[in-house]
């Protein structure tokens, strides 16, 4: 059986929401329902899978409009970082914690959790073609973190981005944000040291 794992991807609203759709066989796992409903769902019937589990990243309000009705159209199973849980609008499944698995297209996919961006964000970790790929939601970028509103918050997540992902994956890992464009570890890893300097 192959249990190769694909990509597609979608940016919706005026936010610029990124909404990932990993897709194995005739299964898809959703990477936020962001917004529009129609397009995510359409999204995944082109690439001919039903979304069969939806990841929310983290509960902040333009990455979770369209999940309700995604999960009512779908049934999929819900999971969410347990920390955040509790903000969201619809019904979590599966609470998240740090070093769980989300089992997937055979593999498991390692999940991290990444306080300060919001009270404790979402990351999975999927393998695809021999590369790393990291879906991070708010939580790192290209060029910085995500928005923290105080010193704590950003000295936790400085804290959590750099033990539980920089530490963790080599350079070659390509990170997937909530919002823009792609980067790399090896990409932003020089910069470490100005973030912590700068305090974002």
């Amino acid at each position: 059986m192959n249990n190769t794992i694909t990509l597609e991807h979608i940016s919706v609203s005026e936010m610029d929401n990124n909404c990932y759709l990993l897709c194995s066989g005739s299964q898809g796992l959703l990477i936020d329902a962001a917004d529009d409903p129609k397009a995510l769902l359409a999204m995944a019937k082109s690439a001919g899978v039903t979304i069969t589990g939806v990841l929310t990243t983290h509960r902040h309000w333009d990455h979770v409009r369209a999940l309700p009705e995604v999960l009512s159209a779908t049934g999929a199973t819900h999971y969410a970082p347990f920390l955040d849980s509790p903000a969201l609008p619809a019904p979590v499944d599966v609470e998240l914690n740090h070093g769980d698995v989300i089992e997937f297209g055979g593999q498991e996919l390692p999940v991290a959790i990444l306080r300060g961006h919001t009270p404790g964000g979402a990351a999975l970790a999927v393998e695809m073609a021999g590369t790393t790929h990291l879906f991070v939601g708010d939580s790192l970028f290209p060029g910085g973190l995500g928005k923290t509103d105080s010193e704590g918050s950003f000295a936790r997540l400085f804290k959590d981005v750099t033990e539980r992902i920089f530490d963790v994956y080599e350079d070659s890992t390509v990170v997937h944000p909530g919002h823009g464009k792609s980067t790399t570890l090896g990409a932003e890893r020089p910069q470490l040291d100005e973030w912590l300097a700068r305090g974002w």
